[in-house]
This record gives C-alpha cells, structure tokens and sequence, in this order.
C-alpha cells in the first residue's frame, strides 16, 4: 500500500477513537474490547498505540530559517548576589492571593521597580537565562515596561519576534528594535520621516528634539501641512522638550490650525513663553480685567471678566463655550489669566511681590476663580516664587494656601520647587495636619525621601497608632513608607515593633495589626539596603 493511501486509514482510525471516547464506551465498542478486557481500558490501550503509531509516521515539515544570533549587550550583568534577589523579586510576582491581614513579610513585587531602576543606573544588562521572566512580568504591569526594556536591552526585541505574548517590545521599541539613525545620517533621518510607521516617527521626532530642538522643528515643518489632524497633535506635542523662543514663529503658524485641539495646544505653549507675542496679547486682555481698588480702607482687587469671547481669543486659545456648571466669563476669565505671564501682575498691581498679590482681598467672591488660574499659570510656566506664594505656609488652616484649594493643585504646585523645598513643605504639612490628606502630596516627593520628611511621615504614623486606630486607615501611606522611606531610617523604627498598649476608647486589636505593620516596614527598608548594597558590590565580588 503506498504511503498516500495508508494515511487516510491512519487518520480514520484516531477519528474513530475520538468519536467512541466522546460517546462513552457503554455506547460503543471500542477496538480490542472483549471479555478478557474492560471496554475503557481498552480504548485507552489504543489511543496509547495509535498516539504513538501517529508520531512516529510524522512527516518531517519544512526547515524554517534558522533565526539570527540574538544581538550581543557589551553591559556587565549584576553581581552574582543582586541577580539572586531579581530572581527572589521575580518568584513574587504573583503575589498572595485574597486579601487581609499582610503580616510581616515584605511586597517584593512592590520592589522590583527600584531594583530595576538601581540596576540601570548602574548600566548593567539583564542575565540572558533571566529574560523571559523579565518579560513576563512586564506583560503583566505595564507601568513596568520602560524599565525592564531598557534593563533587557536589544535582546528583549528578539525574544519577542519569537514569542507573540512579548510583542509589547515590539511596539515600545521604534522599528521594534531597529535603532534610530543618527544626526549626521539626514538620508536615512529623511527616509524614516517619509515612509517610517507612525510609532517610529513620534520617537524619531521625539530622538532629535531631545538632542538638536531646530533640527527636530524643521523636520515637522518639512511634512505639517500633509499630517492628519490627530497625528499633528501628537507630534506638536513633542515641542515641550527643549521648548523656546526659536519655536514661537511655528506655533503662530499653527495657531491658525484646522483643528481646535493643536490650536489649543499651540497656544498652551505659546502661553508657556513669556515673551512670545500671545503671552503678550493675553496680558493686555488679562490685564483690562484686574485692578486694584484704591479707594477702599484695604486695597483690594476688583475684577470684571469679558462679556464676550472675540475671534481673536479664540485665535489665541480660548475655548468659548464653557464646561456645564461654568458661567460663560468666569470660563474666560480663567483661561487669559491662566496664559498670561505672571510677570505681568506686579507692574499691573501696585508693584506688589506675588506673595503680596495673593494676600490681598478679592472683590465680589471672585479669589476663587482669579486664584485657581494663577495656580495654573505658575505650574504652566514653571514659575517658583508664584507656587510659594500660592501655596502660603504649610501650617496655615487646612494649608489651603491663598490660591491652593485643592490637593490636586498643591501636588502640581510642589512639583515647580526643587525636591529639597518640595520635601520641606510636605514635612511641614504633615507635622501640622497629619497624614489625612498627605498621600497626594507623597506622591511627589523624591525617593528616598529626604530626613525631614521620613521622620514627619514616621512620627505621624507613631500619633496615630499611640491613638489607637486601625493601621489599614493609613495602609496608602504605609505603603509609600516601606517603598520611599530612607533605608537608613530603619534604626528609628525599632521602638515600634513591640505591641502597644491600647488606650480605651482604641480600637480593639489595633495594635497587633500596628506592631505588624511596622514589622514589616522595618523588614522591607532592610532589604532595600541589602538590595542597594548588593547591586553596588564590584561585579565579579562575593
């Protein structure tokens, strides 16, 4: 019998096991089935034999290409101690399923993205064996990616043309994988710019104006007028990097845009410029609407908002129609005060410093609006003097601040000063009102935090276990602490491991879960060290 006619018979046969095991043996006899043996065994007999029967006349397929040698990294890998405990990092991944009580032990799922970022501080590459459970655990947290792509090197984009459960690689690798020319190779720049995915060109775009802004501007000039709206948008946005002067005549241009969101945008920027001409324009506008009222016993500021939104506000940015629940002028108001440079108030207001502004009365409950855009013009244009004066006094009632009203907008506040003054402030915040309202403000705090703020954020955490509160009403910041909090501090801990005494109107049990609580923050700062000292040890150093 010739090969091609024995192969239907072969294939015949293991359908007619499938079929005999689908409607049960009682139902049909299988194959070898008899008085000496059990009809089920004698199904699984035959599968057995036709499995085997079937493997072994397997006809061998095409080769395919063999794949390319993985691209090398010259980087060193970590010292031997510090891959053990990636690999310990790793283990965790799942995590501990359900919920309640955490005990000791320390989240070291919650560490890896400090080790990854230790790891390529110090320019090393991932371990080749180690890779797939790198990329694994990336698939799962994408706000995990940007690390373990850059700690995985050029190897993750070739595991990933391998494994379609990694093509995540693929699409945050421009080209996935294929390196961005460099500056003196304008043919190649040009060529990528023309026919390059829409991926490729944002980091192309994004490439040079990190390095050569001009160079960047002109390659988005050369294409402007052919991009699609939606795509025009996004690579204006690349222009915040290196934002300056030198832009202002493209972003004019675009002001006259086709589409409301890059004119929106293009002003945003424009605004960002305290010399460009709209920065100009929308002080005069912003200016005819603010005063100050000398008449009165206390000079005050009076406000009158436009009673109309023009052609040439919306030129410049301004959004006519207003959001439901917004009056139509308070909206306007907003927006040109909000794009007008900040140094255009001290000249306008009597030659008052900002702090000196923000402290003065506000006429016909218009502080609110008029404070809230200067909150946004100060975060717009990066601008210190006005955020300290805005913010007002960590110690001040509810620290509102003059303008601050919101956690939302001290948190964008704080991120104009630099992280010493930043770390100061939150430090005085919490000495003051506790750790009620601080996971906001924590959040933009620079790691480690510095000694100020680790022991407001320890001696607050200290009030209220001594309260006797539940600690998972503070687990957002504990959380934080066991992640931010300097290793060091760890010796100032020892004092709360021991289970305190519970006052009487405490709630029952609270300090059990505390002296845990703290358990576990002093163990997890202890592995950071040991995290931290075992990636600095010299390769090779045991």
């Amino acid at each position: 019998m010739s090969r091609n006619s024995a192969a239907p018979s072969a294939q015949g046969a293991w359908e007619e096991l499938v079929t005999t095991a689908l409607l049960g043996t009682d139902r049909r006899t299988p194959p070898g089935a008899g008085p000496a043996r059990e009809a089920p065994v004698a199904l699984l007999d035959a599968a057995a034999l036709e499995t085997v029967r079937r493997r072994a006349g397997l006809r061998p397929a095409q080769a395919a290409p063999r794949p390319e040698p993985a691209p090398e990294d010259p980087r060193p890998v970590p010292p031997a101690a510090a891959v053990r405990r990636l690999a310990q990092l790793l283990a965790d991944r799942a995590g501990a399923a359900g919920s309640g009580r955490r005990g000791t032990a320390p989240d070291l799922m919650e560490l890896l993205p400090q080790w990854l970022a230790t790891a390529n501080t110090r320019g090393y590459a991932a371990p080749p064996h180690m890779l797939p459970a790198l990329l694994d655990a990336a698939r799962g947290r994408t706000d995990l990616r940007p690390a373990v792509l850059r700690f995985a090197g050029p190897r993750a984009v070739w595991l990933a043309r391998l494994n379609p459960d990694w093509r995540f690689a693929l699409r945050a690798t421009p080209g996935g994988g294929t390196s961005l020319p460099r500056p003196e190779e304008t043919e190649k720049i040009q060529g990528l710019w023309q026919e390059g995915l829409f991926a490729e060109r944002v980091a192309l775009l994004a490439a040079i104006r990190a390095g050569e802004p001009a160079a960047a501007r002109e390659l988005l000039t050369s294409t402007w007028a052919t991009e699609r709206a939606e795509d025009r948008l996004m690579f204006l946005d690349s222009l915040r990097t290196g934002l300056s002067p030198a832009d202002e005549p493209f972003l004019e241009q675009a002001l006259a845009d086709r589409s409301r969101n890059v004119r929106a945008t293009a002003a945003e920027l424009l605004s960002a410029l305290p010399g460009s001409a709209l920065a100009a324009r929308m002080a005069v506008r912003a200016a005819a609407c603010v005063a100050v009222d000398r008449t009165a016993d206390t000079p005050t500021i009076t406000v009158e908002a436009p009673h109309e939104c023009d052609p040439s506000m919306e030129r410049d940015g301004v959004v006519p129609k207003a959001p439901a629940g917004r009056g139509e002028r308070s909206w306007w108001l907003g927006q040109l005060v909000e794009a007008a440079p900040l140094g255009t108030w001290p000249e306008r207001l009597g030659g008052r410093t900002a702090a000196e502004i923000v402290a003065l009365p506000v006429a016909d409950d218009w502080q609110a609006e008029l404070h809230a855009a200067w909150c946004r013009a100060a975060v717009r244009q990066r601008d210190a003097v006005w955020s300290r004066a805005l913010l007002g006094a960590p110690s001040a009632p509810e620290a509102g601040g003059p303008g601050a009203v919101s956690l939302a907008e001290r948190a964008k506040l704080l991120g104009t000063l630099d992280a010493a003054e930043r770390a100061d402030w939150v430090a005085g915040f919490i000495a003051a009102h506790g750790l009620s309202e601080a996971f906001q403000l924590l959040g933009v705090c620079a790691v480690p935090w510095a000694a100020p703020l680790g022991r407001a954020v320890v001696d607050a955490l200290n009030i209220a276990r001594d309260a006797g509160s539940y600690p998972w009403s503070f687990s957002g910041v504990m959380g934080l602490a066991e992640r931010c909090l300097d290793p060091a501090e760890a010796h100032r801990l020892d004092g709360l491991l021991a289970v305190p005494d519970e006052p009487e109107d405490g709630a029952p049990g609270a300090g059990g879960y505390w002296a845990e609580a703290f358990q576990r923050l002093v163990t997890t700062l202890r592995l950071r060290a040991s995290m931290i000292e075992e990636l600095s040890a010299q390769v090779g150093d045991e």
